[in-house]
């Protein structure tokens, strides 16, 4: 397979995101090959068939994120996995539930160079308890009532991934699966993301807003992003969160560092992710 580069007109400074409209309209079959490297992110996806991947975008075509030492990390090449023989892409025209067929553990972010694996994250068998992600939220009446939440919504499987960069940064990404896209975008993402605010508290956060600062450009076609940044004052370390909706898959990516939480290595993982699940 040949390995295709998109291009695009000069993309204006980025302006505040509107809050997420619902997931909805045609649906397709992705299919193209992502090389990760210092120079280049991905951000589309095209074509169609049973192995897909993902392409990638220069990194002067996104606002904010234009140059070598920007601090971006270094991921290995990327790929989506696999599906199964005659199972269609999760954003196919035939696939109406929005099912990811592949194996949700091979959809997870590998960590980037230099990274520190979070081992306590592995789960069984690669497959996470529902207090271990739970342990995530401050309040005991969220985590209470969130898992209630999960079990009347029919989630499947939780797979999670978390590693420490050099710097101190520490990266959490879960992938909560359920039986269908309407369940993920009517029955849990809609009540666990209030937009302006996080509708729950992550532990070791204070105030968390709408981060508005998030590049346009960076939206990933058939997924649903929402990202918070914590303001100051934060205390011992800042906190940056991300939720994103992809079919029947329900995404939480944390980032947090002591002092401040870079902005660029955030975004990138974000959108690398979103682009496995996309």
């Amino acid at each position: 397979m040949s390995e295709h580069r998109m291009t695009q007109p000069p993309v204006a400074p980025p302006r505040p995101e509107s809050p997420p409209p619902a997931p909805g309209g045609a649906r397709r079959a992705l299919r193209a090959v992502f090389r990760w490297t210092a120079a280049a992110v991905a951000f589309a996806a095209v074509g169609t068939g049973t192995a897909y991947g993902i392409i990638g975008m220069e990194r002067t075509d996104v606002p904010g994120l234009a140059t070598e030492s920007d601090g971006r990390w270094d991921y290995p090449e990327l790929t989506r996995p696999p599906l199964p023989a005659g199972s269609p892409a999760p954003f196919a025209e035939s696939n109406r539930a929005g099912s990811h067929y592949a194996d949700l553990r091979a959809l997870l972010l590998p960590a980037p160079e230099g990274a520190t694996e979070d081992k306590s994250l592995r789960g069984r068998n690669g497959w996470l308890t529902t207090g271990a992600y739970l342990a995530e939220y401050a309040q005991k009446e969220e985590r209470d009532e969130l898992r209630q939440k999960l079990v009347d919504t029919g989630l499947r499987h939780i797979a999670a991934r978390g590693w420490t960069m050099p710097d101190g940064t520490r990266t959490r990404i879960y992938l909560l699966q359920f039986g269908t896209a309407n369940v993920v975008e009517n029955e849990f993402a809609s009540d666990n993301v209030a937009y302006s605010v996080p509708g729950r508290q992550v532990r070791g956060t204070g105030e968390a807003v709408y981060d508005e600062r998030f590049p346009e450009a960076a939206a990933v076609s058939g997924t649903e992003r929402t990202a918070y940044v914590e303001t100051r004052p934060y205390g011992a370390e800042q906190v940056r969160q991300a939720y994103v909706v992809a079919g029947d898959v329900y995404a939480v990516i944390l980032q947090s560092r002591k002092g401040s939480a870079p902005a660029i290595p955030f975004q990138q993982t974000v959108v690398l992710q979103s682009q496995l699940l996309g």
